[in-house]
Order: structure tokens, then C-alpha cells, then sequence
């Protein structure tokens, strides 16, 4: 058992809770973007909780836990990154676009995984959303939280994958817990940046109005 990565995971599912939480109270005024948002989160929350599983409880979950941490890569975080376009637009969108997008998605990954091209999917699938991020924190200045936000969040992310990885060991800590808490505060930023992007969109939409 690891029971240090059990813990490490476990504050990556609550941080997805409250985000969950923070956008379910949200869903109104969010519209057809809610949905996106919620499933986006939900699918690292799945993976993490099923992280705790593993690795406190019973090893025989790894299966569906890889499953749902793919979901999450290749599904929830393309997913917040397109919902981050339209919100930084004040688009309540609708619900037949959205669906599309997730099929697609879905079609996508299937056909990355046949031709044996997953790896080189997924990169590109993960980098395109921050990238989309970012452009939607561009779009909220003068205001600058946003975009530090937006920054910080991308950093962590890229930090997570790239550098820190889920193998071995950084003196005694292991880089899967090191991960963990990178994505941790990556996904609690990108929350708050999200419930942002909408509320700077309301705003705009009632100046063009008066």
C-alpha cells in the first residue's frame, strides 16, 4: 500500500469536489456551459477517488482507475478548456454543441488508440485546452487576477506532466504524490478562473446593453 499517494489523491478528489460544488450553485447562470464544467470535473474526481482506493485499500481498482485518469486527460480537461472559450464570450451555448464535442472527443481517442497514435494525442489534447485558458484570461483584462490565475493553473499543469511525472522519487517524497498536489491546486485555480470568465462576461454584456 502507499498510503501517502491514498492521502495525496484523496486532496485531489476534494479540491474537484468543491469545484463541483462551486459550479453546481452556479449552474443557473452558467447555462448550457454547466454541464461541460461538471462532467470536466468530475472525471479527475472519479480517477482520484478511485487513487484512493488503490493505493490504501485494494490494488485490484488500477484497471479502472488508468481508465478514468485517461477519461480525464482525453475527455474532462478539453472539456473545461472549450467551456473557458465560451464563457470568456458570455455564450450560454446550447446543448446539442456540447454533445457533439463529447463524441467527438470520444471518436477521437478511439481512433488515436487503432492507430496507435494515443500518446501523441493526448499531448496535443492536453496542450490545447491551457492554451485555451489562457486566451480566456487574456480576454478579462484590464483585470488581472484572471490571468494570473489563468497562468499559474497552466504552469502547474504543465509542471504536473512534464517535469514531475508519476515515477520514482524527488528526495523522499515520490513524484506521484509531488504530482497529485500540483494538480491539486491547478484544478482549484482553474475553477475560480472559470467562475470568473463568467461573471466578466455578464458584466461586458451590460455595458454593450446601456
Amino acid at each position: 500500500m502507499q498510503y501517502s499517494t491514498a492521502l495525496s489523491d484523496a486532496f485531489l478528489a476534494a479540491a474537484c469536489l468543491a469545484a463541483i460544488i462551486g459550479i453546481a450553485r452556479a449552474a443557473p447562470r452558467l447555462g448550457h456551459n454547466a454541464p461541460p464544467l461538471l462532467l470536466g470535473f468530475l472525471l479527475p474526481l472519479l480517477a482520484a477517488a478511485c487513487g484512493v482506493v488503490r493505493f490504501g485499500i485494494s490494488p485490484s481498482i488500477a484497471p479502472l482507475h488508468v481508465a478514468f485518469s485517461q477519461a480525464s486527460g482525453l475527455l474532462g480537461l478539453p472539456l473545461l478548456g472549450l467551456a473557458a472559450f465560451s464563457l470568456s464570450r458570455g455564450l450560454s451555448g446550447d446543448w446539442r454543441p456540447w454533445s457533439a464535442i463529447v463524441v467527438a472527443l470520444g471518436i477521437g481517442a478511439a481512433l488515436a488508440s487503432h492507430f496507435g497514435v494515443l500518446g501523441s494525442y493526448r499531448i496535443l489534447l492536453n496542450l490545447l485546452p491551457l492554451l485555451l485558458l489562457i486566451e480566456a484570461a487574456l480576454r478579462q483584462r484590464p483585470r488581472i487576477a484572471p490571468l494570473a490565475a489563468a497562468c499559474t493553473g497552466v504552469g502547474l499543469f504543465l509542471g504536473a506532466g512534464l517535469a514531475v511525472g508519476t515515477d520514482g522519487f524527488i528526495g523522499p517524497l515520490r513524484r506521484i504524490d509531488l504530482f497529485h498536489a500540483l494538480l491539486t491546486l491547478a484544478y482549484g485555480l482553474l475553477a475560480w478562473l472559470l467562475l470568473q470568465l463568467r461573471a466578466a462576461a455578464k458584466v461586458e454584456s451590460t455595458v454593450k446593453t446601456l
